[in-house]
């Protein structure tokens, strides 16, 4: 009887540990198939980026706002790292926190780009003036979203570890977050440098 109950126990603890693995292979094939989405929508800014029908160009880029944006995420980035380091010290109190600065960074970067948007829109620079700025749009806000995506699941994450506390389960999503928020980072790096740079030089 003990045998088949530790049997029991042990094939239940199998297929949790199978359970968590697939999700995360799910995640990476998630994350591959988004590579190939934002690879696509480079290629599509790199054919469209001189399009633009003699008005808004990528000179007129405001470069005190895309610097301020680069410099939050890149913070946020760090500190979602720290959040990771608490989890792993079994420290709740200052992984939710660090967790907390992260979404807040994030929050101000959305907060940012939607007005640079709106700046230009006011200029006239809107998604239907130029195949380039359909382009630049598409590009950046397809970026923005998935940040703001991020930004909700961390806060559902808050809410979770404040009620359940670090467990195989919350530990795993953290540690997807993390992945998900370091890739977000990565991807706007390329942004800043072949949108943003190249196009004020």
């Amino acid at each position: 009887m003990q045998q088949g109950v530790s049997a029991h126990v042990s094939d239940h603890d199998h297929g949790h540990v199978d359970q968590e693995g697939l999700k995360i292979l799910g995640f990476w094939i998630f994350l591959v198939t988004d590579c190939l989405l934002f690879a696509t929508l480079f290629a599509t800014y790199a054919v469209l980026h001189s399009h633009t029908n003699g008005g808004f160009t990528g000179k007129e880029f405001n470069v005190p706002g895309f610097i301020t944006e680069t410099f939050l995420l890149l913070i946020s980035s760090f500190t979602s790292g720290l959040a990771v380091l608490q989890m792993h010290r079994g420290n709740k109190k200052g992984l939710i926190g660090w967790l907390i600065i992260t979404l807040i960074l994030g929050a101000a970067f959305v907060g940012l780009e939607i007005n640079e948007f709106k700046d230009m829109a006011a200029e006239g620079a809107t998604l239907q003036s130029s195949a380039f700025l359909t382009a630049f749009f598409t590009l950046v806000g397809t970026h923005g979203l998935h940040v703001s995506f991020g930004i909700l699941w961390m806060i559902g994450l808050v809410v979770q570890l404040s009620k359940k506390g670090i467990t195989s389960v919350t530990k795993r999503k953290i540690s997807i977050i993390s992945l998900y928020w370091h890739f977000l980072d990565a991807v706007w790096i390329f942004i800043f440098t072949v949108v943003y740079l190249m196009g004020v030089m």
